[in-house]
């Protein structure tokens, strides 16, 4: 094996499941996640000699997903369908089948785009304000300014949630 197949094999495995997790939140379509992280590392390997900086490798990743997610897009219109539970259920059976983590899906998959993917980013991907402004091609101020709506947006959704109830919003006092 070559030095470029090691590294790029490890990088599969350090960032495969990140990325199968942030697509199907993305799409809420299992399939069409895996294809995506497919179609991403196919991309990730042809273009593997222009990442320079590996500590940057997951942000770059990313930014190949939601292209390779706009390039699906671009090519196939969006169905329209009715929002179900299985839209909206976990990738992967685990703490996700949680009653109070299914409503917060359903209040983020309920967000504007512009909100959604920043704070997706950062809740489920776990990434910094730079790390989400370098993958949204956003300046950080941007990013801040987003997150900050889509806090704002959930806790008024979340606040409404009898399951939730006596429970701190998120971002607000704990």
């Amino acid at each position: 094996m070559n030095a470029r197949q090691h590294k790029f094999e490890a990088l599969i495995g350090v960032f495969h499941a990140d990325l199968f997790r942030y697509a199907y939140w993305l799409c809420g379509d299992r399939e069409l996640a895996q294809e995506l992280v497919q179609d991403t590392m196919l991309r990730a390997w042809r273009a593997m000699d222009r990442l320079r900086d590996e500590a940057a490798a997951k942000q770059w990743l990313i930014t190949i997903l939601r292209r390779e997610l706009a390039r699906h897009y671009g090519r196939n219109r969006p169905q329209t369908v009715e929002a179900d539970d299985q839209l909206l259920e976990s990738p992967a059976p685990g703490p996700e089948d949680d009653a109070e983590i299914r409503v917060l899906r359903q209040a983020i998959a309920g967000l504007e785009d512009e909100y959604r993917e920043p704070i997706t980013l950062q809740v489920v991907m776990g990434l910094s304000v730079r790390e989400i402004a370098a993958a949204m091609e956003l300046n950080q101020n941007t990013v801040l300014t987003r997150l900050f709506r889509a806090r704002k947006k959930l806790g008024e959704v979340l606040s409404e949630e009898p399951a939730l109830a006596g429970r701190p919003a998120p971002g607000g006092p704990a």
